[in-house]
């Protein structure tokens, strides 16, 4: 029997640049989600570094003197792995990889890392891979140091622009070909949506770690991957449950936002992401137990606006409130937020409060209607099969008798069918 030895994790120093905005508070925290970033991508966090300057230097970011002195850090602790919180440029990626010999990875190329682990389904895989080769495009030389003796240098220069050229020709036809595939998958995804047209259909959304997947499987009895990792969920899931007798709802979960999430990675998940723009409810779930809660709902609410999904029907769900033993700070929550519901997704409290604010906007939703057709009017039957969910028709000698469930946008049509008719 043979026993492989694990794998050693890779050791990191993260590097974080407070400038701007970003308050020294802001940007400790930053680098606290960058930790659990490097931790879900399997890399061991050994030093957090902060440095604070008026604007990122443009050849190195954090400035040479800085640079130079984090260069000695990791000789001496035998560090692999550097990751900066911010989106570096070529330029600041060439100089920091010459100065540390190391492997660079900013904030964006380890979400796409993590991302690339993660998929698992075909659609996945194809948005992450062309969110990759979008991000590596403009980054191609670094794929070239080995051109030289150590890390950098050559590869901008003679055979080796040649060489960087033919890749990125071959990264240019490969990003097309993707985008037909994700074309070909979003006509698919436009079918299947095209059939719950006849039910009321809410999206779960929030910032990664909220607890989207555990409110998802508490609603609907599922098993959803649930765990306490960031991007545990990639692809869209969907499950119909009854909210009441005749009231069925389909529940969407989606991948979790992010701050600083990369553009490449919004535009690639669009597939994914239209159960958003298509819903009829957003369900927006927060962890009340974050310190910078607030910040994450605005960074939800900037996604959505992008996904043009803001002026959507928005419930805001505060989770983890069993976490909480500060009843100030619940206090202070429902005084920002007064239409939120405060629940527990693990231990299913006020999960049946919820259901009744779901309930309470179906049968605004939905109008349920009787009504009685002449039998020669068969277009007008036609139409209402495709605009409503028909639950009961009986033929008589001239005439049919009707019922249906309609939303409230396809029950002004049908009205007009049957005003033109008459």
């Amino acid at each position: 029997m043979i026993t492989l030895a694990p794998t050693p994790k890779e050791r990191a120093i993260l590097i974080a640049l407070a400038f701007g905005e970003y308050t020294k508070e802001q940007v400790e925290e930053h680098l606290d989600e960058l930790e659990l970033l490097t931790d879900t991508a399997g890399a061991d966090t050994v030093f957090k570094v902060m440095q604070e300057r008026y604007r990122p230097d443009p050849a190195y970011y954090i400035g040479k003197g800085k640079a130079e002195e984090i260069a000695q850090l990791i000789e001496l602790n035998e560090i692999q792995l550097v990751i900066f919180d911010d989106d570096l440029n070529p330029t600041q990626v060439r100089n920091l990889e010459r100065l540390f010999e190391r492997k660079i990875l900013d904030r964006s190329g380890l979400i796409l890392d993590i991302f690339a682990s993660h998929a698992k389904t075909r659609e996945a895989k194809t948005q992450v891979e062309l969110a990759q080769l979008q991000y590596m495009l403009p980054r191609l030389t670094r794929a070239w140091t080995h051109l030289s003796k150590q890390y950098g240098g050559i590869g901008t220069k003679g055979p080796g622009e040649t060489q960087i050229e033919t890749d990125r020709r071959a990264i240019r036809t490969r990003i097309s070909k993707l985008k037909e595939n994700l074309k070909k998958i979003e006509s698919q995804q436009t079918t299947k949506s095209a059939g719950r047209k006849d039910f009321l259909t809410a999206t779960l959304v929030g910032y990664t770690n909220a607890g989207k997947s555990t409110l998802l499987n508490r609603l609907t009895n599922s098993d959803v991957l649930a765990e306490n990792k960031l991007f545990a969920t990639l692809d869209s899931t969907t499950r119909s449950f009854e909210l009441a007798k005749g009231k069925t709802i389909l529940l969407s979960d989606t991948v979790g936002f992010i701050r600083k999430l990369p553009h490449n990675l919004v535009a690639s998940f669009k597939t994914t992401l239209n159960v958003v723009r298509d819903a009829d409810i957003i369900i927006h779930v927060i962890d009340i137990t974050h310190d910078f809660f607030e910040d994450h709902i605005r960074v939800v609410e900037e996604t959505l606006t992008e996904l043009d999904a803001k002026k959507k029907i928005n419930i805001m769900v505060f989770n983890k409130v069993d976490a909480i033993k500060d009843r100030n700070r619940l206090d202070l929550v429902m005084s920002n937020h007064p239409d939120c519901i405060m629940v527990s997704a693990e231990r299913g409290i006020n999960i049946n409060n919820l259901k009744r604010m779901l309930v309470e906007i179906y049968e605004k939703h939905f109008v349920e209607e009787s009504i009685e057709i002449p039998n020669s009017e068969s277009r007008i039957i036609a139409k209402l099969y495709e605009l409503a969910d028909v639950t009961f028709i009986k033929y008589l000698d001239d005439r049919a008798q009707i019922k249906y469930r309609a939303n409230s946008s396809n029950q002004q049509k049908i009205k007009r069918l049957i005003n033109e008719a008459s």
